[in-house]
């Protein structure tokens, strides 16, 4: 059986997969067999919410696991981590009604061109045809799914399987390895079948095996071997397996398989962009006293503590320490073998995505992920306002270590805006910055950016006038205000003549008409109005910038209550994405939120999706993706940019109206 190059390096292995599938359970199985223990593991710990790193020594091979989180709202965790994987496990349900739910895994992978093998877990539950399953999986594949093994059964339970490299039989033990046994008699043509469907599958990129196959000859054991292996590494085909984590079954066929199908970490290396010896960094933590570590991946040859960095920005440094990796626990070493996971300390300028050479000139990744579009955010301030610098900087650092979080301060609103992938997500923003950082916030739903604009044109005169004993204040002036199209903004015109007003306050005018456009009659900022200045008056003494600045306020003010104000809502255009079994439920969604569907088409480079473009407003956009995973078990996702401004009336108008009066109490 042939394997892949001897060599010391560490592998790197991506768990990913859906929740629920059993990922995280499958990183400690394969970690339990590792050190000696069953495999076995019924129930693995809560959810995971973001990626976390474990070595483990197989058989004299050297193992970094990449689990990352499966759950939608945490999924950017992984952006920068999986590309730097050798190979990745994406783990699957038996049930085939969950197909769908692998596919932006599978996606993900390929779009980063990382070899992958499919395991099925839980096979000890699956009711029905592995090849049911796999015809529900392939078309979320791009690659062709491979089945190296099929079921044996038993009184309706998978008890075993046959392995169609090796042309063996195996019977589940639980706890324990497997043990080999005869090919049951009524499974000789089954097996043979699938088989030959395998061979025929390799065959597609192997033309001497394909002439094997139509002259009716059997190829031998190794070719098999290196043809499996050859053609995952090289990411041509998904091999697929299957096991159990709550029995431990197939753990260590699956670590086997590791062994001999993993690429070499140079290829990680050359598909990251580094040339030569260095590390890609693939995540950022501020661990309380250590301060800020990069976790990163060693490529080339051993990093030691005493290395002298180059940084992408051409800066060099020399590491504040090294850190082996185990979960949740550090310990500091000297030194980092090839292809280990380390946690550099005190690189200060680095983020994730970057590219760290301890040889040769500064270097660029050669791609970065595409950015997740935040679909949920939150309005949050801290309850003590002592804390209000505290809260800048946690929130620098979060931002820092998670590339789905991003915050707003929005200069409309006046609000700081948590923005995310989900509510859970943000939710656990809002617990990190007390249990790490010691700063609790409030939150609530982002204010909706209502402006007013009006319908009607009025003239109006603007008169400040006060006496305090010595110099008081006097200024007047008469404006007429009218609307402009929609996206007019503010035009003020000057019509002074004869020195009416010196040319020195008129400025003070137009500021003074501004400044009433920020809170209007109904109580939103003004837009597209213009204001023509036609006439006034002024005293010798008491005139002032000031006392002008009041009388265009008050004028404005007047003027706007009399020219039949109206709100105007911020539209927004979304693409939402979908499986094409949600569409038609999409778009009742968007009718039902008070939107317009635009039109939709085939979503690029996803086979079975759609894209709906469609227009929504603001204030409904907030839950709007809460209801759209519901419909689609989760899948669905959007992108949104403001569009327009339309009225509004009626209803909506009238509870917008008050809100802002309430919020103004």
């Amino acid at each position: 059986m042939p394997e892949s190059k001897t060599a010391n390096a560490v592998r790197a292995i991506a768990v990913v997969g859906p929740t629920g599938a059993g990922k995280t359970a499958l990183t400690q199985a394969l970690a339990s067999v590792a050190s000696g223990g069953s495999g076995a593991i019924p129930t693995a710990a809560g959810q995971s919410t973001e990626t976390a790193f474990t070595a483990i020594d197989y058989l004299g091979d050297h193992y970094a696991l990449i689990d990352t989180p499966g759950a939608v709202d945490f999924l950017a965790d992984a952006d920068y981590a999986l590309p730097a994987a050798d190979l990745a496990i994406v783990v699957a349900d038996s049930d085939p009604d969950k197909a769908a739910l692998l596919q932006p895994f599978l996606k993900a992978v390929e779009d980063f061109q990382v070899p992958h093998i499919v395991f099925i877990n839980k096979i000890d539950q699956a009711r029905g045809r592995i090849r049911d399953l796999l015809e529900a999986l392939q078309p979320v594949s791009a690659l062709p799914l491979v089945a190296r093994q099929i079921p044996i059964w038993e009184n309706e339970k998978v008890t075993g399987f046959i392995d169609l490299a090796l042309e063996r039989a195996y019977h589940y033990e639980a706890g324990k390895p497997s043990r080999v046994i005869e090919i049951p008699k009524r499974l000789a043509e089954r097996e043979h079948e699938a088989r030959f469907h395998m061979l025929e599958q390799l065959a597609d990129f192997d033309d001497a095996l394909m002439e094997q196959l139509l002259s009716d000859a059997q190829p031998d054991r190794d070719t098999v071997f290196a043809d499996l292996m050859r053609e995952t590494q090289e990411g041509l085909i998904a091999p697929v397996v299957f096991g159990s984590t709550g029995q431990g079954f197939g753990i260590r066929r699956l670590l086997k398989a590791l062994r001999h199908d993993t690429p070499e970490p140079e290829h990680a290396a050359a598909r990251l962009g580094l040339k030569g010896a260095g590390a890609y960094v693939m995540k950022i933590s501020h661990a309380g006293q250590a301060g800020k570590l990069a976790y990163a991946r060693v490529f080339g040859k051993a990093i030691a503590d005493s290395d002298q960095l180059t940084l992408s920005d051409g800066s060099t440094q020399r590491p504040g320490a090294l850190f082996a990796v185990q979960g949740t626990q550090t310990k500091k070493v000297a030194r980092a073998p090839e292809g280990d996971v380390v946690a550099i300390g005190k690189l200060d300028p680095v983020a994730a995505g970057d590219l760290l050479a301890s040889v040769g000139p500064a270097q660029k990744a050669k791609f970065a992920p595409r950015a997740r579009f935040p679909v949920y955010q939150l309005a949050i301030a801290t309850k003590d306002r002592k804390d209000d610098v505290r809260l800048s900087g946690a929130l620098q650092k979060l931002v820092d270590e998670d590339s789905g979080l991003s915050v707003l301060h929005d200069q409309i609103t006046h609000e700081i805006l948590l923005r995310g992938q989900g509510e859970p997500h943000l939710r656990n923003v809002i617990d990190r910055l007390k249990s790490r950082f010691g700063v609790d916030v409030s939150t609530a739903r982002p204010t909706t950016p209502y402006q007013e604009t009006i319908r009607k044109s009025a003239e109006k005169r603007g008169r400040h006038k006060k006496q305090t004993g010595g110099h008081g204040q006097f200024g007047d002036c008469v404006i007429q205000v009218k609307p402009l199209p929609r996206g007019g903004g503010f035009e003020f015109v000057d019509k002074i003549h004869g020195g009416a007003i010196p040319r020195q306050w008129i400025p003070a005018v137009e500021a003074g008409a501004k400044d009433a456009m920020q809170r209007g009659p109904i109580g939103f900022p003004v837009v597209d109005v213009s204001v023509t200045l036609i006439d006034g008056s002024y005293h010798a003494v008491d005139s002032s910038e000031y006392s002008f600045q009041m009388a265009g306020r008050l004028g404005m003010h007047d003027a706007l209550a009399e020219c039949d104000p109206v709100i105007l809502e911020p539209i927004e255009k979304l693409a939402i994405y979908t499986p094409n079994s949600g569409t038609a439920k999409i778009n009742s969604a968007v009718s039902s939120h008070n939107g317009q569907i635009l039109g939709f088409e085939v979503r690029e480079g996803w086979p079975g999706w759609d894209r709906v473009d469609a227009y929504l407003p603001h204030a409904e956009r907030q839950d709007f993706i809460i209801e759209l995973r519901s419909l689609t078990q989760g899948l669905a996702t959007f992108e949104a940019a403001f569009d327009h401004m339309v009225e509004i009336n009626g209803r909506r108008a009238e509870e917008a109206a008050k809100k802002a009066q309430k919020d103004a109490a």
